[in-house]
């Protein structure tokens, strides 16, 4: 059994997300989002390397040594998953593991309401988990396959670097590759994807342009897309994938994603008032006709005030779910405001807010 088992199963006793090797640097976990080193002993760079080497095999070791970055997976059989990086810096090698629980939560568990599920359930269209690292966007696209893996009989393809839940197949089939390892990058899984017979095409990371046009074009020939963002709200996330293009196609994509866009989910992870672990806010959009043509027509500064407007048909700012678990205690004051995508938006005692005009 590799050596990092033991730190990896002490991880999880932890209640940890993360766990830091890196040279001259003691280990380090991350506990409910803050970072707490195990002791003062700082690792060398060869007991790094013991620790890491050992669990990557030589393939992966050779492309390390080739590239000096990797992200990979690792397993205890009948314990956990983690999802591995492994990178240098100056003073030696490093890597940070991630745990995957075994099995990904339920949308309800997550806090969704039924607007989420049944977005979910689009037969056909992009939808869109955004937000900043560690915002939890893969544990919310696990949630939303398993329901349909649940609930639905089709063929599910996700592109995913590295592989995090793996999903057993239940009333779904359900193909899981791996980019570096069973396809060389998004935009050629995402190219071969469409000749595989899919119903659902989840894309780990929309990194670049080609990758972007594709799962326009694979939502456009009717079939549902998944795919995250690094982005803290819904009108960020249009403006992305619309400033991606050059100048001269954007009037065109704008009318695609004006006619394929589904939703877009933005979510925040944010400490508990009580410090027991993190909660999770979420700001939700709905492409509904008005912003539709407020995409089409390059007015996405007015979808913010769609959102705060749209509640009947399940849309909230990430604000205003930010101000209803403070004022129910969950969340602190200072950890909503610190939280907020906009500062200068004011929160009211009844979970409301009033948001400046554009200049």
């Amino acid at each position: 059994m590799p050596q990092i088992d033991e730190i990896l199963k002490h991880m999880k006793e932890l209640d940890a997300s993360d766990v830091h090797l890196v040279t001259g640097s003691p280990i380090t976990f991350r506990i409910h989002g803050d970072l707490v080193p195990a002791n003062d002993r700082a690792l060398s760079a060869a007991e790094v390397e013991l620790l890491l080497y050992e669990m990557i095999g030589a393939e992966h070791l050779e492309s390390f040594e080739k590239r000096w970055d990797l992200d990979t997976s690792h397993m205890i059989e009948g314990y956990a998953r983690f999802r591995v990086n492994l990178f240098r810096d100056h003073r030696g090698p490093g890597g940070v593991l991630r745990i995957i629980p075994e099995d990904p939560p339920t949308l309800g568990e997550l806090g969704f309401s039924d607007v989420v599920t049944k977005l979910a359930e689009s037969t056909r269209g992009l939808i869109l988990v955004t937000g900043p690292t560690n915002s939890g966007k893969s544990t919310t696209l696990a949630a939303m396959i398993n329901h349909l893996n649940e609930t639905t009989a089709k063929h599910i393809i996700t592109l995913e670097d590295p592989l995090e839940f793996v999903h057993r197949n239940k009333r779904c089939l359900i193909t899981q590759r791996q980019v570096g390892s069973h396809t060389r990058d998004f935009a050629t899984g995402l190219r071969a994807a469409l000749r595989e017979d899919p119903n659902v095409i989840l894309v780990g990371e929309m990194r670049d342009l080609e990758t972007i046009h594709l799962a326009l074009t694979a939502a456009e020939l009717g079939l549902c897309v998944f795919g995250t963002l690094h982005t803290k709200s819904a009108a960020q996330t249009v403006n992305r994938m619309i400033d991606a293009f050059p100048a001269d196609q954007q009037s065109q994509i704008r009318v695609l994603l004006s006619e394929g866009l589904k939703g877009v989910i933005a979510q925040q992870l944010v400490r508990r008032a009580d410090g027991h672990g993190r909660v999770a806010a979420y700001e939700i959009m709905i492409n509904n006709p008005a912003i539709a043509n407020m995409i089409r027509e390059g007015k996405t500064y007015q979808i913010t005030t769609s959102i705060q407007t749209g509640k009947r048909e399940g849309m909230q700012l990430l604000e205003q779910h930010l101000a209803q678990l403070m004022e129910a205690g969950i969340i602190a004051p200072e950890a909503a405001y610190a939280a907020s995508s906009n500062p200068t938006v004011m929160m009211t005692n009844s979970g409301g807010v009033r948001i400046p005009e554009p200049v």
